[in-house]
């Protein structure tokens, strides 16, 4: 006995590693947040949307895949509020989502009400406002990031692409790839690549940095929301 410190332990050698072998370890997920699908080699993709920072994400895509994202946040513990014209496609998985709790919400277009975002209450905003989105009234800032939906690219794309610390891109036309390759300097082959990919393939993208990646759903995301797809 040791006075104050109980019982002496058993004695186990201590678990040590060369420096040279520290490049062999690895985690899966290379960062906190919401797990968005797989990349090309099968590893967890993660997008960090709760930040204290402000943090604005274009995605040029389809509903689904922003309802997905949507799940996601949700199920981390951030507050979904959507910006939207067309609450009918929005409203089941509102009602679904948190377990009977309010943790999404619908608003109109230029009606959503200052959010209160915080560390221990952070929210994202969705803006699922159609081709040419009005400018926002509530914008991203400390723990509240804002991700607005195009299903296409429309003239307002370019400025938010410009604005957006990051960009998601579906499957687009040839002539639609070719200006998001220009704006996001992607090389030949990311932008040849864009008008095949499949449904649930997204390429997020920042001017320096791309990721193809593969969302598939949920046993209980394809039951409330059906699977993925491209077009609405």
């Amino acid at each position: 006995m040791r006075g104050g410190f109980g019982l002496v332990g058993p004695r186990r050698a201590r678990h040590v590693v060369q420096a040279a072998e520290l490049d062999a370890l690895a985690l899966p997920v290379g960062d906190d947040g919401v797990v968005i699908g797989v990349d090309a080699e099968g590893r967890p993709a993660v997008l960090g949307i709760n930040r204290p920072t402000p943090y604005e994400v274009t995605l040029i895509g389809g509903l689904w895949t922003a309802q997905v994202l949507a799940l996601r946040a949700a199920a981390t513990g951030a507050r979904v509020a959507v910006e939207t014209g067309r609450g009918q496609v929005w409203s089941g998985l509102a009602r679904e989502a948190g377990g009977g709790q309010q943790c999404v919400t619908l608003h109109e277009v230029g009606r959503v009400p200052p959010q209160g975002a915080s560390a221990g209450s952070p929210v994202l905003v969705i803006r699922d406002c159609g081709m040419r989105p009005p400018r926002g009234r509530v914008v991203a800032g400390p723990w509240q990031s804002v991700l607005t939906l195009l299903p296409y690219l429309s003239p307002t794309a370019p400025r938010l692409l410009q604005q957006s610390s990051l960009a998601g891109v579906q499957r687009v036309s040839p002539d639609e790839a070719e200006q998001i390759g220009r704006l996001m300097n992607l090389p030949r082959p990311a932008v040849d690549s864009l008008p095949t990919l499949g449904d649930g393939v997204t390429l997020w993208c920042t001017p320096r940095d791309r990721q193809f990646v593969m969302t598939q759903g949920t046993d209980a995301e394809t039951g409330l929301l059906g699977g993925a797809r491209r077009i609405d």
